[in-house]
């Protein structure tokens, strides 16, 4: 199997590269300190057309394959995670549209998420119902008469949701089914009875705002059910399989730039008259570190490249995002731990990385879910 990049694969990367150095990188460290949702730099990365890969053309998008967005995604993370993560996390908006929505609604919504600088969201967490999805509360009750969803219910940690201009959200059409009586459902914004409750303070990507939604008698038309009634699980848990994949390129892009940040450090600090990079436990350190990260990058890239070829994949995209995640911690503290107590301050990025890189373990599903999805799927159960 080839994973070779192909020459087109190779400028996009560049282009990308140029554009995260330009663009993303020189605000970086500052909406880390703000936490100020970069909406001038979502606009741009809109532009260069960055929303809009593995989307048709015929719905706005710029056509590619699920692995040039895993180049994409893992080039931002490496200068700025939480540029990364609201790429990728809004990205899981048109993908829905995609493969489960009418064409009325591909072609009503697809289009400005993709070029027009429009935010989705996807809202499945509630405060309850974390890992265990089937303990969600929020309903969508069909109010016969006026041909109208009524919502109402909370949820939860929600990336985007202050900032979404349309949300997937997640709720039961039928609560006596539980999981079997979820369906999805589009609500814009300024939609009454919408409202964004408490705005999270976060440990990392801080300029990835996370959000808690609240529906109170939130009123939406029946044409903004995706899919079909109670089939909403399935929606909900194919859309992580891709998420997954996303985030696994996030992991991957901080622990590539960790290890070329320690790898530079180390060459260019002196102790004991001589380079760090001469003594033997640094040089294990980044043998382990280098190793890890090729192993997680071939695992990202395969998972991404079965989605492309139709195959299936959530085995291993469990896969990648648990090693990438797992990876992109232990590669974030090592090289800070190389960089000693300048790694330790905020002068320096890996601080930053190294809070960034904890929640690649926890959303889109936390690592011991993954080890449940990986499991059942070894053990055939």
């Amino acid at each position: 199997m080839d994973f070779n990049l192909t020459e087109g694969q190779r400028m996009l990367q560049k282009v990308v590269r140029e554009f995260v150095e330009r663009e993303i990188e020189p605000i970086a460290a500052e909406i880390d300190k703000t936490g100020v949702f970069p909406s001038e730099t979502f606009q741009k990365m809109t532009d260069l057309g960055l929303t809009g890969i593995s989307i048709p053309e015929e719905y706005g998008g710029c056509g590619g394959t699920d692995v040039d967005k895993v180049i994409v995604v893992s080039e931002i993370a490496r200068k700025c995670a939480a540029s990364a993560a609201i790429l990728s996390i809004h990205s899981i908006f048109p993908q829905v549209l995609l493969h489960f929505g009418s064409e009325e609604q591909k072609r009503k919504f697809i289009p400005p998420a993709v070029r027009g600088g429009c935010l989705g969201a996807f809202a499945l967490t509630e405060p309850d119902a974390g890992s265990d999805a089937g303990a969600a509360k929020t309903t969508a009750m069909l109010d016969e008469e006026t041909g109208e969803y009524v919502l109402n219910g909370t949820k939860c940690f929600i990336s985007g949701g202050s900032q979404a201009d349309v949300v997937l959200v997640f709720a039961l059409t039928d609560p006596k089914k539980g999981l079997k009586g979820m369906s999805c459902i589009l609500v814009e914004k300024g939609t009454p009875g919408f409202g964004v409750g408490k705005v999270e303070e976060k440990m990392g990507i801080h300029a990835s705002e996370t959000a808690e939604l609240i529906f109170d008698n939130c009123r939406v038309p029946k044409e903004n059910l995706v899919g079909k009634e109670g089939k909403g699980f399935g929606i909900a848990m194919s859309a992580l399989d891709g998420a997954r994949i996303g985030v696994g390129a996030q992991a991957l892009g901080l622990a590539e730039e960790a290890l070329e940040l320690a790898v530079k450090y180390a060459k260019e600090r002196v102790q004991f008259g001589k380079p760090i990079a001469k003594l033997q436990g640094i040089q294990w350190y980044i043998a382990d570190m280098a190793t890890k990260t090729e192993a997680a990058k071939w695992l990202v890239y395969y998972a991404a490249s079965l989605k492309d070829t139709g195959k299936p994949y959530t085995k291993e995209a469990a896969m990648a995002k648990l090693n990438a995640s797992e990876n992109a911690r232990f590669v974030t503290n090592l090289a800070l731990q190389i960089h000693g107590g300048y790694g330790y301050m905020q002068d320096y990025p890996l601080e930053r990385m190294y809070r960034d890189a904890k929640i690649t373990e926890i959303y889109e599903g936390t690592s011991e879910i993954h080890k449940v999805v990986i499991s059942r799927a070894m053990l055939g159960k």
